[in-house]
């Protein structure tokens, strides 16, 4: 058994486990919150939601293995493919997509009936261009026409159209691309300069939108502010529900299957599923959770400082921080340091796109692992390009 997992089963074993627990922690988390959702819209069969988790983790899964067999060289000179077909789906969401809860973030596939939450590709897209073009740039980071605009622009094109319907996406998504620069030497003033104007143009959108009242999303921000910073806690329920939850959990919590929250939480499920996780198996599950992420980002620490070529460094960094990023706001929605964002707990929450995305990014990572294993032969004219 053990010489099956190695031949087939390769990179780091540390970030195989963590991937094998989240699954588990999302199977017992999403078959306990889903109840109210069975018995609402399932005639009362609470297995059907935890069959189609399963069958998500499954494919997750499967993708991973996939993925993590492919090299990483692949992926560099695919990013601006990848990135050609990301904007178009985003500008065809954001004008013609499915719509939920006031917010365009889903295109429903023709004749198929599924629907695709298109950010989550364009997030994993932009993050292998950023990283490609930061490695093929190292002799001229400081070159501002070279190096930083070809950058920008992409960046500010993706997150300016994500930003509509999902600003906590495009945040996130710019957040972690500011720091993958910074990691990758760009020109701090250049930074700062970019900093300074996206928050003015953020700013403007926002004072217009809500001037004019054209974007319904930007007046739902503006309630969400307002309600965690106002000492009403009227509107906001689903916060209130949540510290409920945790403070009820305890230590060990009320025991798997015996969440009460679970019926009065509007997503238990999936935005505040960490809740759900406290209240059933209290403060030592919800540790556990976040120790998880936490050593994902520590083991990609460890593939960074091995890594002798400069673009999967930056790649296998710049996934994880956005998994990482993702996972601290899931939770710190949950326990009210934030307002609420509607950004799923990677691998643990319950859906579709998110979980084979983010199972995308997981392979990914072994795959770079999985490469430091081997004895390669480089060339060093090759390297001194950036080398990817």
């Amino acid at each position: 058994m053990e010489n099956f997992f190695r031949r087939y089963f390769k990179g780091d074993r540390v970030i195989w486990l963590v991937v094998v627990l989240l699954s588990i922690v999302s199977l017992l988390a999403v078959y306990s919150s889903t109840g109210s959702l069975a018995y609402r819209y399932q005639g009362g069969n609470t297995a059907y939601y935890f069959i189609k988790q399963f069958a998500f983790l499954g494919a997750g899964l499967a993708v991973i293995f996939l993925v993590h067999l492919v090299s990483y060289k692949v992926y560099s000179p695919l990013a601006p493919l990848l990135l050609y077909i990301a904007i178009p789906l985003l500008l065809i969401t954001l004008l013609f997509g499915t719509s939920i809860n006031q917010a365009s973030r889903w295109l429903e596939i023709p004749g198929l009936g599924v629907t695709v939450q298109t950010s989550d590709f364009a997030k994993l897209a932009l993050v292998m261009y950023v990283a490609r073009m930061l490695s093929l740039r190292q002799n001229d980071l400081n070159d501002l026409k070279k190096t930083f605009l070809p950058i920008v622009l992409p960046i500010t094109i993706v997150c300016s159209l994500i930003m509509p319907a999902n600003f906590s996406t495009a945040a996130l998504l710019a957040a972690t691309c500011w720091l993958l620069m910074f990691i990758g030497r760009i020109n701090l003033k250049h930074l700062l300069g970019f900093t300074g104007l996206g928050v003015l143009v953020i700013g403007l959108f926002i004072f217009i939108a809500l001037k004019t009242d054209s974007i319904s999303r930007v007046q739902t921000w503006k309630n969400r502010i307002e309600n965690y910073s106002s000492g009403e806690r009227s509107d906001n329920y689903q916060a209130q529900q949540s510290k409920i939850a945790i403070a009820t959990g305890g230590l060990v919590g009320k025991g798997p299957g015996n969440s009460t929250q679970r019926n009065l939480l509007p997503h238990p499920y999936s935005d505040f599923i960490y809740a759900i996780i406290i209240e059933e198996y209290g403060m030592f599950g919800g540790v556990t959770v976040l120790l998880l992420y936490l050593i994902l980002l520590y083991r990609t620490g460890l593939i960074v400082k091995k890594a002798r070529r400069t673009f999967p460094a930056l790649l296998a960094m710049g996934l994880t921080l956005m998994l990482v990023f993702q996972a601290m706001i899931n939770m710190a929605v949950a326990v009210n340091l934030i307002p609420v964002t509607g950004q799923p707990l990677p691998l643990v929450s319950m859906g579709g796109t998110s979980l084979i995305f983010t199972s995308a990014s997981f392979g990914i990572l072994l795959s770079i692992s999985r490469s430091q294993n081997k004895e390669e032969l480089f060339d060093g004219e090759e390297a001194a390009k950036g080398d990817y």
